[in-house]
Formats: C-alpha cells, structure tokens, sequence
C-alpha cells in the first residue's frame, strides 16, 4: 500500500479519515459476543467431555480430540484478547468476568496479561521500545556487535522447534506463573489469584482423568494451542518489509497498517483462529472485536490495498530473523553473515590501502 503522509498536518487528516472509518465497527454486540462465547467455550467444554469418555475406549481416540481442543482453545484466546481491550462486550464488567473465565482456560492472568499487551500495542514497530509483549528482534548491527554467547542465544530464541514448539509450553505452563518486573498490585494479584484458580481446575480435572491422562492431553492442547498462537503472532509482525522505525519517527497508523500483517487463511482456520488474521485493522483499532474485523476490512479500499499474506506464503517468513535498518527488511542470519565479511573485506582492504601510502 502507499506510505503515510509525512508532513503533519497531512498525517492528521489522513488519522481522522481512519478513525471515522473504524468508529461504527468500534460497538460490541451483546448477540454475537454471547454467540461466539457458546460456541467456543461450550464446544471446549464439550470436547473435553469426549476426551474423558475417550480415555476408556482408546488413547488412538483421545489425540486428534486434543489437538481439536488446541484448536479451540486458539479461539477461546482470542475472546480473552478481546475482553483485555474491553472490545467484547460493551460492559466493562463483562469483559473483565469472561477476561477472567478465558484466563483460566488459557492459563494466562488477565490482568497482568492485559498491562502487557496494552505495552505491545503502544510499541509495536518502535525500535527503541522493544522487548514487552513481542519477539526478540535484533538489528543486523546488534547482532553482529553482539559477544558470541548472544548470538547463539538469539538463534536459539529463533529456531523454529524452539519458537513454536518450546516456548509456547514454557510460556503458558511456566512463565505465565510468575509477575513481570514493574508490575503493580493489580497485576500481581491477578498472577497469584489465577494461580490458585489453576490449581484448583488442574486438581479437578486430575481427578477425574488420572495425573498421566491428564497430564497427556493437557501437553497436546497447550502445544496446539500455544504453537499455533505464537505462529500467528510471528507471522502478523515478522514479515519482509514490515515497519520498524526509530522513535522519533514512529507513526502509529503506519505502525498499524504497514507494521500488521493481513492473514488470508482458509475460512475454517479463520474461524478457529477469531479472525486475527486482520491483524491490521486490529492494531489501527484495538477497541473493533473480533467479529467485526473482517466486515471493517470490507469496508474500505484504503484496507483492500494491504497486500495479503496467504498461508503457504507465510512460510517464507521463517528465514527473516533481523532487522536491517540499511534497506528497512528484515533478513536471513546468512544475509548478515554476509553483511559482516563484506564489511570485514572492506576494513582489510583500508587498511591494506593505508599500510601502502604509509611505504
């Protein structure tokens, strides 16, 4: 799509033009919240109840119905997402219960978890404010000045068994456990009171299933779910040309627009995934719910114009992994090696051409 304005007054205009644009799609529905809370809860709910009975018939059984409760509990994130920027239901109450209630599920502190994306969501594509609520990024100068020690951790981070398999376990099941430095007293209760609220669902449900049972499937859900959250995450802020900038030049709707990927899956991986695939429209407005993302994204040609990324598409993704600030994409750790024995050739070639006027 085209770049922003950049003189001021033009960048003005062209924000009102959004936001009257988002203002109608801004309004929560009561129905179609409620609707989407009973057929993704109550279906989570359901499968569960399959996965019990399926325990005394086959294990055979038991898989593919915890990799389909992975797929909801995707689903089940995206309305805990949404109650986080108040944009599910009009009621600020309601928001904050059903906040709660998919916290639980997704074993994620609302609250807590609230503060930290908001931090997301005001930094996004800011190069001087990384490093909450995003993926590690690196400039390619970063790197290469990095010890060594550094440089292994980063690819580490970046290897894809660890970024979509491991850390979302850890993530969820470990690190989501424990308060954030500079959290406040909010926050900090909302870890511990969903702590306890954990361990009390955990203690029923092994009781019930048995420990390995349980412990069985609750892996599966959580490496579905977890896997398949950080992917669209990864996939909605690391792509070729998305918007990185320093602060004193960051503009929010270029931030937004061009920093926010569009998603174009299959409908039926649209809908398990709450259709955060219009990633674009939600970070120009946190306040539009999900289920009016796509009819926003309809509305206008100024949307239509973001080039969409499709499924097999996005695989290409994979290989950028930092930021050059020299062409303004991201690159492959080969392209920066390359970067770093170009620069060392030219450094060698001063100095040999220094040693020479010195004879």
């Amino acid at each position: 799509m085209e770049n922003p304005p950049t003189d001021k007054a033009s960048r003005r205009e062209a924000m009102a033009k959004w936001k009257a644009i988002v203002a109608e799609y801004q309004k929560p529905n009561r129905w179609r919240a409620s609707w989407q809370l009973l057929n993704t809860i109550g279906t989570y709910l359901l499968v569960w109840y399959l996965l019990y009975l399926s325990l005394s018939i086959s294990w055979w059984l038991t898989a593919p119905l915890a990799i389909l409760a992975g797929g909801l509990l995707i689903r089940v994130f995206i309305i805990f997402h949404d109650c986080g920027h108040h944009s599910f239901f009009r009621s600020s109450w309601a928001n904050d219960f059903w906040g709660f209630i998919t916290g639980l599920l997704t074993f994620t502190p609302y609250y807590h978890w609230r503060w930290e994306h908001s931090i997301h969501h005001s930094a996004a594509g800011d190069l001087d404010r990384r490093g909450v609520g995003d993926i590690w990024t690196l400039t390619v100068e970063e790197y290469l000045q990095s010890s060594r020690g550094r440089r292994f951790a980063y690819q580490l981070a970046r290897n894809p068994v660890i970024l979509f398999f491991i850390a979302p376990l850890f993530l969820f099941l470990v690190r989501q456990r424990f308060p954030s430095k500079g959290a406040k007293p909010r926050e900090l209760i909302s870890v511990w009171t969903m702590n306890l609220a954990i361990a009390v669902m955990v203690g029923t449900l092994i009781y019930f299933f048995g420990f390995l049972p349980w412990l069985f499937i609750q892996l599966i859900v959580t490496g579905v779910a977890g896997g398949g959250g950080v992917w669209l995450f990864y996939v909605q802020h690391q792509f070729e040309d998305v918007y990185w900038e320093r602060s004193e030049n960051w503009d929010y709707t270029a931030a937004a627009l061009q920093g926010s990927s569009f998603y174009k899956l299959p409908k039926i991986l649209q809908w398990f995934s709450g259709n955060i695939g219009f990633h674009h429209i939600h970070h120009l407005s946190p306040r539009i719910p999900n289920y009016h993302l796509e009819a926003c994204h309809r509305s206008d040609p100024l949307f239509a114009s973001v080039p969409p990324t499709t499924l097999f598409g996005s695989l290409k993704s994979l290989r950028f992994r930092l930021w050059d600030e020299t062409s303004g994409t991201l690159v492959s750790f080969r392209k920066a090696r390359q970067r770093r024995a170009e620069a060392a050739a030219e450094k060698a070639k001063e100095a040999a051409g220094k040693k020479a006027g010195d004879l």
